[in-house]
């Protein structure tokens, strides 16, 4: 399917590896210029130059902390005028409510949940001023299905679930879409970490991980290019009647919560 989206820019967050990586190279394949943005900066400007490479596009890394108001900041400026951007950058997380201190907590959030509400609200404006642009925030299924041992990821990805519909709802009128994608599990390095220390864990052997995996509804995790491919649809005006709203992809696997919240 033609998406359309060739000589349009766009800005990935948590582009280095893992679904934000998956969704820089699908952007790519489809003709996007990108800005691409994460901590790795090695990892970055090789992701670039292979993107490039491969596709003929413009793509440009950025370096930083988007935990960091400052750097949000900056990642806009860097950019100018976009097309779509992609908020993706951000792992929060595991454990229940006792195990998860505030310094943790905060953190986390900063990244994930407040990087996604202040580079939209930066880059929103913008959008509205030029009547046409796209935000794909990629959430997470744990924000509707929450459990008590991710009860910080659970709860923030339930604030931008509603921050994406709040929103998406007004934007519509004014141009622009506002769109969540909210896969459950993904098969990347992240999850492998969490599922190799739940096994050890439960288990007593991390080398049983795999199991949650073959216990997942789908009899599966996700692919990560599969979750990409759904950002890519969405950003694109193959559903330009979609705003405010989220694509849930797969179910939470279900997991054995842990004895201590």
């Amino acid at each position: 399917m033609e998406l359309g989206l060739r000589g349009k820019r766009a800005v990935v967050t948590g582009a280095s590896r893992g679904i934000g990586r998956a969704i820089a190279e699908v952007l790519a394949e489809e003709g996007c210029d990108l800005v691409v943005a994460a901590r790795d900066g090695k990892m970055l400007s090789d992701l670039a130059q292979s993107l490039t490479d491969k596709h003929g596009v413009e793509v440009r890394p950025f370096a930083g902390d988007l935990g960091i108001s400052a750097e949000q900041t900056a990642l806009v400026e860097m950019a100018g005028d976009i097309d779509i951007l992609v908020n993706n950058a951000g792992g929060i997380p595991s454990g229940g409510i006792t195990k998860i201190d505030e310094e943790t907590w905060r953190k986390g959030w900063e990244l994930k949940v407040f990087g996604y509400i202040n580079i939209t609200r930066a880059v929103y404006p913008k959008m509205v001023a030029r009547g046409k642009g796209v935000i794909v925030n990629v959430i997470g299924e744990a924000g509707e299905s929450p459990f008590a041992d991710y009860i910080a990821g659970c709860s923030g990805n339930a604030a931008l679930i509603a921050m994406n519909k709040a929103l998406g709802l007004a934007s519509f009128k004014r141009g622009v879409r506002v769109v969540a994608v909210n896969p459950a599990a993904t098969l990347t390095d992240r999850i492998e970490t969490i599922w190799r220390r739940r096994a050890a864990a439960e288990f007593g052997d991390a080398e049983q991980w795999r199991r949650y995996g073959d216990s997942h509804p789908f009899g599966r995790p996700a692919e990560s290019r599969e979750v990409a491919d759904v950002v890519a649809f969405v950003a694109s005006d193959r559903a330009s009647y979609l705003s405010g709203m989220g694509i849930t992809m797969g179910a939470t696997p279900p997991y054995k919560a842990s004895d201590e919240t």
